[in-house]
């Protein structure tokens, strides 16, 4: 392959650029003007987005010996493009609209993550539509003035659906429908009579019917994506990866599906953790003004996986004596709750990163790591707040 490199940049003699419409691509291929030295050819085609017009498109710019391909990351119309000339085995090159120069490919995995990604958020948007049509039917218990949930919160729990089912059946007396209860639920019978008292008429029946189909219904298709994930990922024999995945704080085992579903669970597409916390959107964004840093939102990146770190990292930082919640408390009391919970995303990114490149289980560093780290910053924090009660404090070193 003819190239030119440059400071670590490659510069491919034979390339071309692909702009994407949703009916047609234009093509545009630049060779080396073999006439004159040091000028170029420009050659420009148009092809239609059907099967048949993209493998006359490879066909085409296999003749003129193309290095690479760069194609603009346009809507989702790039995929028909894309796939078909990755198929024919093209050097092809992701790239946004909006760069300009040297541009960086986009990371586009392989068949199988894809079918894999496709299940993994479609679970997590049937996860959505349940929790909606959840909350459909706790506004519809609102409306017949019974205050069920405010006694029992999980409206899909056994008790609660045990009550509801009697509801649909026709029992209206209070104290019977809150006898249906079981376990420690139990223990929350005089208030469940209280709360059951209301107006719930033969429609209210037919709705809460209804919304618990649905739920019943989505829960059967989650169950039924969530077997079809876990086959892909035998098939894959990634389960060490998936279980060192699980060892990180707040990371269970839906969260590691999506995790390697979304980055392929290989780190050989991102250099370091700061590339791939940079690719997920968890890293501080860029807004200089003549020299000034100022402050800036974090990248959009990618939200499927932003969605699941946001929801591992409120839970790591529950996790008590552990190194993130430690994190998550020294940044919070300078910066704020939401920067904490941002830092306390990018430490778990990083986390990712080496548990999949080394294939290693996570290491927690412990909730006295800052502590360890530096002990006179420790020390003087313990003598200001007793300074602050009136105190005076004194360190001894403890003998052994």
């Amino acid at each position: 392959m003819a190239r030119v490199e440059i400071r670590d940049e490659v510069l491919f003699l034979r390339a071309a650029g692909v702009d994407v419409g949703k009916r047609f691509v234009v093509v545009c291929v630049r060779t080396p003007n073999l006439r004159r030295s040091g000028t170029w050819s420009l050659e420009t085609e148009r092809f239609e987005c059907v099967p048949g017009e993209m493998r006359r498109l490879a066909g085409w710019l296999a003749e003129r010996a193309v290095e690479v391909v760069a194609l603009e990351a346009t809507s989702d119309y790039w995929r028909c493009v894309f796939y078909p000339l990755q198929d024919a085995g093209l050097n092809l090159v992701l790239v946004s609209a909006a760069a300009s120069g040297m541009v960086m490919a986009s990371f586009v995995p392989d068949r199988a993550v894809r079918e894999l990604r496709e299940l993994t958020r479609r679970r997590t948007e049937l996860g959505v539509e349940r929790t909606r049509e959840i909350q459909r039917l706790e506004k519809q218990l609102e409306d017949t003035g019974m205050k069920l949930t405010s006694v029992l919160t999980d409206v899909t729990g056994v008790s609660s659906r045990r009550i509801l089912e009697a509801l649909i059946a026709g029992e209206r007396d209070p104290e019977r429908l809150a006898d249906l209860t079981v376990k420690t639920a139990r223990k929350k019978i005089p208030d469940l009579v209280l709360a059951l008292d209301g107006t719930f008429t033969d429609h209210h029946a037919r709705m809460c019917a209804h919304f618990l189909g649905q739920i019943d219904h989505l829960a059967s298709l989650i169950a039924d994506l969530d077997g079809w994930i876990a086959g892909l990922l035998r098939a894959a024999g990634r389960d060490r990866d998936l279980e060192n995945l699980d060892t990180i704080p707040g990371v269970a085992a839906t969260a590691a599906q999506v995790i390697f579903s979304e980055t392929g669970g290989d780190m050989a597409h991102f250099q370091t953790p700061g590339h791939l916390a940079s690719w997920i959107g968890v890293c501080p964004g860029m807004n200089e003004s003549a020299g000034v840093n100022k402050s800036a939102h974090i990248r959009h990146g990618n939200a499927n996986l932003k969605r699941i770190l946001g929801t591992a990292a409120m839970a790591a930082i529950r996790v008590k004596d552990s190194y993130l919640a430690a994190y998550y408390r020294r940044i919070a009391a300078r910066r704020g709750n939401q920067r904490a919970l941002v830092a306390v995303m990018h430490k778990i990114v990083i986390a990712v990163w080496h548990v999949l490149h080394d294939h290693v289980p996570y290491r927690d560093l412990g909730a006295e790591h800052f502590t360890r780290a530096n002990p006179e910053r420790a020390i003087k924090r313990i003598i200001r707040q007793a300074n602050a009660l009136g105190l005076t404090v004194r360190f001894d070193p403890i003998e052994v």
